[in-house]
């Protein structure tokens, strides 16, 4: 009997340390100007013991250097394709140029398990637009996979956004999940194909935007997962307290409601950004993190899908050149700086180990761009400035909103400067900017210093006197910030805008 409480002992603890978290992966995501070396980045993977990515596309140096690693990978496909793919031919070449080519079975290949068909395309925004082809898309890409012999190990699935499903407001319970009635026909099509070939519902679960979007409303503590004094009750005495458990448990519902109760979920995309609104700072990111890990560790489950959980967080990287129309949170929701550095300690394994950066980054000068002291009218250079890089830091609710104009306009300067690579003549603007070797950071506002990459945009000049200054861009009418610091939309972003904001307030 002593052996038996020892082994269970054993057994919890281990579990307790987190040594069941097998199914965490990560998000790499590539919209950005300076882009860090494939290679390393993998090298950190492993060093982190980081055993899933999921990809957003397929780019050949990235998916050459996960080559013989073991690390399982989710290709994507965007939803530009998706129309395309309904001719099953197209997805056959696709197959055959996107998977079959990097050996996905052999030990020396690319361990390719997912391919994602498309991205969120049920979103409101899109306008039916891709309501009818994702099905047909998946199913091809399936078949084309199968064809191949690759369906046994490499699945295709759809990332989903939590709109989809939803509960009725007179039941505002996970048990009530149901799916959005405007597109059920076409989801019992992805449904059909994913259960016939075994393959997982994928969804994005974000409490993050529950608090942004619920604007003061949702419950703060419910985004945690540290308890809360006043769970949401369902039917039978099942209790909730916090929203992921809430959010998975209305997508289990809802698949059971449609016949499908035993379909695998797993969680396409699941973090917290550090910076662009008073919810995404790096402390509250390091606390959802840390509970998350230690949820997944416990190997508990949610009250309807007991057991281990697969996810993967969002994401490894910040990327600056992503669209901040969701929010200026957007270019914020990494793990790692850009430059390959850990904004906070995270125990993934629980062995105590926390986060590795990316060996090999080289940081450029400890050298800043700053506005000189005399100069009193600079709306134009920031402007100038934030067009060309990040400046979400500067917005309301942002690490860097309580500076003075000046400390503002210097930021947005600097932004630029370290993103031309510290090009001499990219910190010039009319002569009112001067480089320092003074760090100018305050308080929560840290002025980077960039880092030599060598994908990096081609470096542009600041204007100079004889500038044309046509070619500036006003800052954006969308932006909840009154300075002229907020950058242009540059890409899609690669989650959706749409989110179901509350089981709790529907």
């Amino acid at each position: 009997m002593g052996k038996l409480l020892v082994n269970v002992f054993l057994v919890t603890f281990l579990v307790f340390l987190g040594h069941n978290v097998e199914g965490l992966g990560v998000n790499w995501g590539d919209i950005s100007s300076h882009k860090l070396p494939p290679k390393d980045v993998v090298k950190m993977l492993q060093e982190n013991g980081i055993k899933k990515v999921k990809l957003f596309n397929n780019d050949e140096t990235i998916l050459n250097a996960l080559a013989g690693t073991g690390i399982e990978v989710m290709i994507g496909i965007s939803n530009q394709l998706l129309k395309d793919l309904v001719n099953p031919d197209v997805a056959k070449k696709w197959v055959k140029e996107n998977v079959t080519r990097y050996e996905p079975k052999s030990p020396k290949g690319v361990n390719i398990t997912l391919v994602g068909v498309g991205n969120e395309p049920f979103l409101r925004d899109y306008k039916d637009t891709l309501t009818n082809v994702t099905g047909p898309a998946l199913e091809n890409i399936q078949n084309a996979l199968n064809d191949a012999g690759l369906g046994d190990t490499t699945k295709a699935t759809v990332p989903l956004n939590a709109d989809v499903y939803l509960s009725p407001s007179w039941n505002p319970v996970p048990s009530g999940g149901f799916f959005r009635a405007d597109i059920i026909d076409p989801l019992n099509y992805i449904l059909k194909v994913l259960n016939k070939n075994k393959a997982p519902f994928m969804v994005n679960i974000y409490p993050f935007l529950s608090l942004f979007y619920g604007n003061g409303a949702f419950p703060f503590d419910y985004a945690f997962f540290d308890g809360v004094s006043n769970p949401l009750k369902d039917k039978d005495g099942v209790e909730y307290t916090n929203c992921f458990d809430a959010n998975l448990d209305t997508c289990a519902a809802a698949l059971a409601g449609a016949g499908y109760g035993n379909m695998t979920i797993m969680v396409g995309e699941m973090g917290w950004p550090t910076d662009g609104n008073n919810y995404g700072n790096v402390t509250l990111a390091e606390k959802f993190y840390k509970g998350f890990v230690s949820y997944l560790a416990k190997g508990k489950g949610s009250p309807r899908r007991p057991g281990n959980v697969e996810a993967y967080l969002f994401a490894l990287f910040d990327e600056d050149r992503k669209s901040t129309l969701p929010g200026n949170f957007e270019t914020h929701w990494g793990l790692y700086y850009d430059d390959g550095t850990p904004k906070f300690p995270l125990d993934l394994h629980g062995n105590k180990k926390t986060l590795v950066s990316v060996p090999n980054v080289e940081k450029l000068s400890k050298k800043w761009c700053v506005i000189k002291p005399d100069v009193k009218n600079f709306t134009y250079l920031m402007t100038y400035a934030c067009d060309r890089a990040d400046c979400t830091p500067l917005t309301n609710g942002s690490s860097c909103q309580s500076l003075n104009d000046a400390a503002k306009a210097s930021y947005a300067v600097n932004a630029y400067f370290q993103n031309n690579q510290q090009k001499d003549d990219s910190c010039n603007f009319e002569g009112k900017a001067t480089v320092t070797t003074k760090d100018p950071s305050q308080g929560t506002c840290n002025f980077t210093i960039g880092f030599k990459s060598l994908t990096s945009l081609s470096p542009s000049p600041s204007p100079l006197p004889s500038s044309d200054h046509s070619d500036a861009k006003a800052p954006s009418s969308s932006s909840s910030s009154t300075s002229p610091s907020t950058p242009k939309f540059l890409a899609f972003a690669s989650m959706g805008i749409s989110f179901l904001v509350s089981l709790f307030f529907m």
